[in-house]
This record gives C-alpha cells, sequence and structure tokens, in this order.
C-alpha cells in the first residue's frame, strides 16, 4: 500500500489561457503529488476544466511551463498526454455506446491473434482482470449503453489504468450518480490513490 509522498508529480506554473474576449487563466500555478487526490473546487466558469484540457492535451496554453517527474514537457495533443499517463474522464463520457465494455477499453488497442483479426477472447479476459482490480463485476460483452452512468464511469476508469495512466483527471463525476454510487466511486478512488496513482478531482459542489 502507497501513501501520498512527499514526490512532486505535476508542476504547472504561470500558465494562462485566453479565448476571445475571454481570460480563462491568468498566471496560475498548479502542483501534484505521487500518490495524492487532489480537489480542484469552484463555481462553474473558474477555469478549473480549461487548466485540465491543456494538461491533458485538449487546450495549448498561452504560456506557462509544464513538468511531469522534474522534467519540463510540452503536451501536445491528448493522445501525447496519454503517452504520457495523464488521462482525463470527462463529464460527458467518451465511450461508443454500441460497443462492449471489453471493446471501449482496448478501442484502437485491440489484442490480435493474425494480422488483421481482433483475439477477443484476450481482450475480455484483459477487461475482467482490470475491471476485477477496482472492484467492478460487470459483463464485459455487454454494449456499455445498458450500463449505468456509475458502471460506465467504471470502464473509463478501466480505460485509463490500461494506458498505465499515473495521472487520472476526474471531471465532475458524481454529478449524475446516487448516494450509493457516489460512495462506491469514493473507495474505487481510495483505492487508486493507495496504488499510487495521483488523482486530479473537478467540482463545483462545495
Amino acid at each position: 500500500m502507497q501513501e501520498v509522498t512527499n514526490e512532486i508529480a505535476l508542476h504547472m506554473q504561470h500558465i494562462s489561457k485566453a479565448f476571445p474576449g475571454v481570460i480563462a487563466l491568468d498566471d496560475v500555478d498548479f502542483e501534484l503529488r505521487k500518490g495524492e487526490v487532489h480537489i480542484l473546487l469552484g463555481e462553474n466558469g473558474a477555469g478549473k476544466s480549461t487548466l485540465m484540457k491543456i494538461l491533458s492535451g485538449a487546450y495549448q496554453a498561452g504560456s506557462g511551463k509544464i513538468w511531469l517527474n522534474g522534467q519540463e514537457i510540452e503536451i501536445r495533443s491528448p493522445k501525447h498526454a496519454q503517452m504520457l499517463g495523464i488521462s482525463i474522464i470527462y463529464q460527458e463520457l467518451n465511450l461508443v455506446p454500441q460497443l462492449s465494455s471489453a471493446e471501449n477499453i482496448f478501442l484502437g488497442r485491440e489484442p490480435v491473434r493474425l494480422p488483421g483479426v481482433v483475439d477477443h477472447a484476450a481482450m475480455q479476459k484483459d477487461a475482467v482482470s482490470i475491471l476485477n482490480g477496482l472492484g467492478v463485476s460487470i459483463d464485459v460483452r455487454r454494449p456499455v449503453r445498458e450500463f449505468s452512468i456509475a458502471e460506465q464511469q467504471m470502464v473509463e476508469v478501466a480505460k485509463a489504468i490500461s494506458l498505465d495512466a499515473r495521472i487520472l483527471i476526474m471531471d465532475e463525476p458524481t454529478s449524475a450518480l446516487t448516494e450509493r454510487e457516489i460512495a462506491e466511486l469514493f473507495a474505487r478512488i481510495r483505492q487508486l490513490k493507495q496504488s499510487g496513482v495521483s488523482i486530479v478531482y473537478i467540482s463545483h459542489r462545495m
């Protein structure tokens, strides 16, 4: 079990971002430690999601620098962020409804038996292993449209873990959940924290 350390996983310094007519971020500093759950709390329009979209490669900062594990980086795209171990789960989940949870977890990275032939058995086995590690038991062959929002969120988390995410950003993750589902989500977050994953939790709920 890994506790929060003093080791800095991420440092964003002097980050600014402007859109036409709006300054969304003005000289923002942000620091995240390994195995930490860091809450970004504030009202809508405060710039929380903009900062995290810069971190996840969806936006480019107007100015500022980012260090990951002590090394200065320039995040060029969402795919590049994923390669660096940074994943984001948006409030509007990024899943393909008609595909199974296993297919969503490994979309674009499916294991193959022969060139062009997906190894569905291996993919489903790996999906079950990741989800079981999160304490989630679902039929990985079912289309994700048949799952609850909470279960779909866990498919998103499993996708991030399959990408070896060490920084996981969750944007308003409890907005559509029941109290029981929120408690289960918090249990999964504690589990990820204990495994050394750093989590940024965005919320406007005071």
